[in-house]
């Protein structure tokens, strides 16, 4: 008896560590085949995941290739109407990792993304013709389509470092390690899309840090989830230059360096202990995001 309890109880473990076949199941969108990557579309945006995804393949491959992990992912490419049902990020159109393994990008063009377009007379002239020409639409129109389906490789930074068991020390440092993979693989792979990457964060950080209430690393820290959007945007842009900055001065390998040290120091640092393992370990640009901020 007791061994058939023993057994029995092995079963039901069993049968709760299997994926829940309902959790797993999405009825209303289609399925995308023929790729290494599980991804789900809104019915009518077939085209627009083959991009999407296919873009993700190649990023996972080329950082692969990089740090040699591979992490799990599944992409869901959604309409406004599905966005609501699946999505965690309540605003249609910001690409999200909110668990350990779904991606969600946006299927259309949307008011989020165009809301950041500002009016082109309130920009240099240089400023302006930037604009125009990283982020005019195939119907002639501006939007921040372009910037924000970048984005959605950010979001795979995150499944890079969470599942492969690096240590981030800060969450300045987990969004800059994102951002510093994410120009990594556009500065190699798709150089012609650098200006959609650049342009937006360049302008943003070129207003200036009037109005933002927190603008220090440590106030990052502190409100991380509790600021203002605007305000961790404007962090964001700062880290995004700062990663266009650290990939031009080092090229891939710093991005190797970072990878092997996270993944290396396991016990929390101090400020200057981190300082210090930046700069010796990884590279001087990366510990100047710190020290220099």
């Amino acid at each position: 008896m007791m061994r058939t309890n023993r057994w029995l109880l092995i079963l039901v473990l069993c049968l709760l560590a299997l994926p829940d076949a309902r959790a797993q199941s999405y009825p209303d969108l289609q399925e995308l085949t023929g790729y290494s990557i599980k991804a789900y579309y809104s019915p009518g945006n077939a085209e627009r995941a083959k991009i999407i995804v296919g873009r993700c393949e190649k990023t996972i491959d080329y950082v692969k290739g990089l740090v040699g992990f591979t992490p799990k992912v599944s992409v869901f490419i959604l309409n406004p109407e599905h966005w609501k049902k699946y999505a965690s990020f309540p605003v249609y159109g910001m690409p999200h990792y909110p668990d350990k393994e779904r991606l969600f990008v946006a299927a259309e063009d949307n008011a989020f993304w165009k809301s950041f377009i500002p009016p082109l007379d309130q920009l240099s002239p240089d400023m302006a013709a930037k604009v125009k020409t990283a982020y005019r639409t195939p119907d002639g129109n501006l939007s921040m389509m372009a910037f924000f389906d970048l984005l959605a490789l950010h979001e795979l930074g995150h499944a890079f470092h969470q599942q492969g068991g690096l240590t981030m020390q800060r969450l300045w440092m987990q969004e800059l390690f994102c951002n510093i993979m994410l120009h990594t693989y556009i500065a190699e792979k798709e150089p012609a899309n650098l200006p959609a990457l650049e342009t937006f964060p360049e302008m943003v950080v070129a207003g200036g840090s009037v109005g933002y209430e927190f603008t220090t690393l440590a106030g990052f820290e502190k409100k991380y989830d509790q600021m203002d959007p605007k305000n961790y945007g404007w962090f964001q842009c700062r880290l995004h230059v700062a990663g266009k900055q650290i990939y031009n001065a080092g090229g891939p390998t710093t991005f190797i360096k970072l990878w092997k040290g996270l993944k290396q120091h396991k016990e929390k640092m101090t400020d200057e202990a981190f300082a210090s393992f930046l700069e010796e370990q990884v590279s001087k640009e990366v510990a100047k995001v710190q020290t220099a901020w």
